[in-house]
């Protein structure tokens, strides 16, 4: 088999167990995964963007100059609780510029400039804060590992320096983006 590149592929055959079967099934039917081809690209994605060198101690690994555990959603989601419904948005713009660093620095790309947006949202999805797509002027963040649509506005708009306002309050979030180049909290340059 050859690809659209030129590049020869091999075929391969995975054997799910019955239970293994109707769980991708379900993902696919909830509408959470597109098919079983895309999950299984996913997952190879996730395996090889955290390989066993990457990890320091157990639970966590360091990724350029931070540091990364994997904790659960009910964790988050208390400490998001605690955050006052009117402060959510400007926390989650801290947020968004910690986040900013972090993707500077790691894959020394400018998430201001759009073109770089494909590789932020593809960096945010492997971390399992969900799954981005941008459409247009809107991007939509389907199954969020944080559902709370003010937080992830405030994220949104310093991490990719853009104004946004919000269309849904519930899963999957969607936003409008309104202005580019704002500057909420100022920002690094690269």
């Amino acid at each position: 088999m050859t690809t659209k590149n030129g590049k020869k592929t091999k075929r391969t055959t995975i054997i799910l167990d019955s239970e293994e079967r109707k769980f991708v099934d379900s993902l696919i039917a909830e509408g959470k995964e597109r098919g079983i081809k895309p999950l299984i690209s996913k997952m190879l994605d996730v395996y090889r963007s955290m390989m066993v060198y990457d990890w320091r101690f157990p639970g966590e690994y360091y990724c350029g100059i931070s540091r990364i555990a994997f904790v659960n959603v009910e964790l988050v989601e208390i400490l998001v609780q605690e955050i006052p419904n009117e402060r959510r948005r400007e926390i989650g713009r801290r947020v968004g510029s910690a986040l900013k660093v972090f993707i500077e620095t790691t894959l020394n790309i400018n998430p201001s400039k759009q073109e770089c947006w494909e590789n932020v949202f593809k960096r945010l999805r492997v971390q399992g804060f969900g799954d981005f797509l941008l459409k247009d002027k809107y991007i939509l963040l389907k199954t969020p590992f944080i559902n709370n649509s003010d937080l992830w506005a405030g994220i949104l708009e310093n991490l990719l320096d853009v104004e946004l306002a919000v269309k849904t309050s519930v899963p999957p979030l969607l936003f409008e983006i309104q202005n580019r180049a704002q500057t909420m909290l100022p920002q690094r340059k690269l």
